[in-house]
């Protein structure tokens, strides 16, 4: 079952209910465009419905990926690849295999269930709840230490952190609040490598400081196997195409493991730029370091992500892919990034617990520079092997190994002119 995803039928009634569909035997009003249906759909029509929709079913008939736990037709993950090769915007494509060597479960005393069964909000419930209301960044006082968050560095088990927070959490690390509705649908991707502790802090942290924001959210956790450098640009691009098959996300946020926010006043949501959240870091002494830097937590719309054409593929060990993915906002989507304050968007760096540095890679700075078309390489272009998905109770698992490409190859793909001698 890991690897599947799931998909919903919501179909034309009759011509006498043109504006309905009908979903679960029951007909809803797509007119009601304050409710949560009449934003899915909205958001659907927009940027989402060219990824899911309209791929396996008469032209009177729309898809829906994961509008409600019931109802559900399966679909394997190599069949799924095929369809959304035919239907990914922009010449984008997936080239996804599927490899079912078991790997060694890491994750020890976890909850997990062995199903996909990702729960979602009742729509005829969350139609009639009025909307969340989260405190604002307009007016910030220098310096104010109201909304400033302890972070607990205190390394807990998994069996701790689910008995302090996963009461109200659906399996996936699934958050939504039950007294009003949310318009975003929030996926915070995490590109991850044997940094277990990170996680459980991370986990343990983010969870209490997201639902204080009443958001619909969701951790999935990227898990790169094999001996392969770590290519953070291409996990992220992995965790977006896996995303999109669990549920209709309106906003991504790409999240280091080790960063964890200060201040609730630094809202998880996205706006109508790219927005660089991780603006000033305990361990740079609060400050930016320069000031096209896009690294550690950003956030992106669903659309922007995908004109944007995602993360790079190409930076194999350390750096520059988030200089990589700040020239794309720029070029791709002709927009620049925002950012919330300094004296909100802190973080705290986790420096503990052993980890080191990947290898930095040699390349990086003639790729950066280099000026390719970056309709070669991104999102379009990602390639892996999917070994598993599973829903623990407090994030969801996607476990992938990639290929990695020479440089050699690199640069032949990305038709990068190699420099002369005499021009060195």
């Amino acid at each position: 079952m890991c690897g599947e995803m799931s998909i919903y039928i919501v179909e034309h009634i009759s011509k006498k209910k043109q504006e309905g569909y009908i979903h679960s035997n029951k007909v809803v009003n797509t007119t009601k465009q304050s409710g949560y249906y009449g934003t899915l759909r909205n958001t659907l029509d927009k940027s989402l419905q060219p990824l899911i929709t309209s791929v396996l079913w008469p032209n009177n008939a729309t898809v829906i990926l994961n509008v409600r736990p019931t109802n559900r037709i399966k679909v394997s993950s190599q069949h799924a690849a095929a369809k959304l090769r035919e239907t990914l915007p922009r010449n984008i494509t997936v080239n996804i295999t599927r490899n079912n060597t078991k790997r060694p479960d890491t994750f020890i005393n976890a909850s997990f269930i062995e199903t996909l069964d990702f729960s979602v909000p009742d729509i005829d419930v969350y139609f009639n709840l009025s909307e969340c209301k989260i405190s604002s960044t307009s007016n910030v006082v220098k310096n104010s230490v109201k909304y400033r968050v302890n972070v607990s560095t205190t390394l807990s088990s998994y069996t701790e952190i689910e008995r302090k927070h996963s009461v109200d959490i659906h399996f996936g690390g699934h958050w939504y609040p039950s007294d009003c509705q949310v318009k975003q649908r929030l996926a915070i991707i995490i590109c991850y490598r044997q940094r277990e502790q990170h996680l459980k802090m991370f986990l343990n942290h983010m969870h209490w400081f997201l639902k204080q924001q009443k958001l619909d959210y969701t951790i999935i956790v990227v898990n790169q196997h094999g001996n392969e450098s770590f290519n953070r640009g291409a996990l992220f691009n992995v965790g977006f195409v896996e995303a999109i098959k669990l549920y209709p996300f309106t906003c991504f946020i790409f999240h280091d493991v080790d960063l964890l926010p200060e201040d609730l006043r630094n809202i998880y949501k996205c706006g109508s730029r790219p927005k660089h959240m991780s603006v000033a870091v305990d361990k740079f002494k609060y400050k930016l370091l320069y000031p096209t830097l896009f690294g550690g937590v950003t956030a992106f719309h669903t659309d922007d992500f995908i004109q944007a054409n995602g993360y790079p593929n190409v930076y194999w060990g350390w750096g520059n892919e988030d200089d990589d993915m700040y020239f794309r906002v720029i070029k791709n989507l002709k927009k620049n990034i925002t950012r919330s304050p300094i004296e909100i968007a802190r973080y705290k760096m986790i420096r503990t617990h052993g980890h080191k540095s990947g290898k930095t890679n040699p390349h990086r700075d003639t790729i950066l520079h280099s000026k390719y078309n970056y309709s070669l390489d991104g999102l379009n272009t990602i390639q892996y092997s999917l070994h598993q998905i599973r829903l623990y109770h407090l994030f969801v698992l996607v476990n992938v190994s990639l290929v990695e490409e020479s440089y050699e190859q690199i640069r032949n793909r990305l038709n990068i002119v190699k420099k002369s001698k005499k021009s060195r």
